[in-house]
């Protein structure tokens, strides 16, 4: 009952968003700060706390870096054959993107430090590392393949090089390696901002949820959610089990995986020539549909 508990909460916090933003509350200026709030301080302290005890040797295991890079890829080899006849280049891309793309940073790793131990989120910040370096260049080269787009390639990709969580992450690693310890009070205060990561993140997440879609494509947005929150956890208990990794890496690996698709599709869906009104739909959709499966998930790798 806790598990559903903290899942139903996770709801709330979406409809809060979303009506704080419907009445002018969350406006998009102050959805933007929120946001920063999220980005540039919950999570990376979140990030630090989990991993500066832990030396790289630790964390950095094959199955880590290996393990999220062939469920992504994987699924991303799934959609494409599902959606490949698709006559819209802008929906067929945004379609395959948002099959894989995964919502790790804003949900699914404050999910597992507010489910689980230590040790887990600790490996669920590898696996978040390891996948944005993976899927957010899959994303840009998936939605700029082929016809217009209005964005940088470029620029996306520089964006991440610059991420405040990976390079956290690189940080934290380091400091565990070598053994240094921050003074208690640092640590003590990074650990009340990582616990503000979650509520934060959803309230961002509710507030830019977009559901107008004038022509809803049925069709293509079931494969979406099938494949996001259905597929691809299952695709991810298979590849840990094949690595036989340890319960801590199989429980945290399927739980981040199992997260539905990032709100940070629909930004470069916008940005980058996809659809952005379907893009919405299916970020809803999923998210929407997660508070189960996620609640299955949890259920049974506990």
């Amino acid at each position: 009952m806790e598990v559903l508990g903290r899942l139903l909460g996770l709801l709330v916090l979406l409809a809060v968003g979303t009506g704080l933003r419907s009445v002018g509350v969350l406006n998009e200026v102050r959805t933007q700060r929120l946001n920063a709030l999220a980005y540039y301080v919950a999570l990376p302290a979140l990030v630090f706390v989990s991993t500066y005890d832990r030396t790289i040797g630790e964390l950095l295991t094959p199955a880590l870096l290996i393990g999220p890079i062939v469920v992504l890829l994987g699924i991303a080899g799934l959609a494409w054959v599902i959606h490949r006849g698709r006559t819209s280049r802008d929906r067929r891309s945004v379609a395959i993107v948002q099959s894989y793309h995964s919502n790790l940073g804003y949900l699914g790793l404050p999910l597992v430090a507010a489910t689980f131990g230590d040790d887990v989120t600790a490996l669920a910040s590898v696996i978040l590392g390891v996948a944005s370096l993976t899927q957010v260049p899959l994303t840009v080269l998936v939605l700029t393949s082929g016809g217009e787009f209005g964005g940088s390639v470029w620029s996306e990709l520089s964006q991440l090089a610059r991420n405040p969580v990976l390079v956290v992450l690189v940080l934290g690693l380091t400091v565990g390696s070598l053994g240094a310890s921050p003074p208690g009070v640092i640590t003590a205060g990074l650990e009340l901002l990582g616990t503000l990561a979650l509520p934060i993140a959803l309230l961002c997440v509710g507030a830019t949820l977009q559901i107008d879609l004038p022509d809803v494509d049925v069709g293509a947005s079931a494969a979406v959610v099938a494949l996001k929150i259905g597929v691809m956890p299952v695709l991810a208990w298979t590849v840990f089990s094949l690595f036989e990794v340890s319960p801590a890496v199989f429980t945290a690996a399927v739980v981040m995986l199992g997260t539905p698709t990032a709100v940070s599709t629909y930004v470069f869906a916008s940005e980058l020539g996809g659809d952005p009104e379907f893009a919405s739909l299916n970020v809803f959709l999923t998210t929407l549909g997660s508070v189960a499966t996620l609640f299955v998930l949890i259920r049974v790798v506990i």
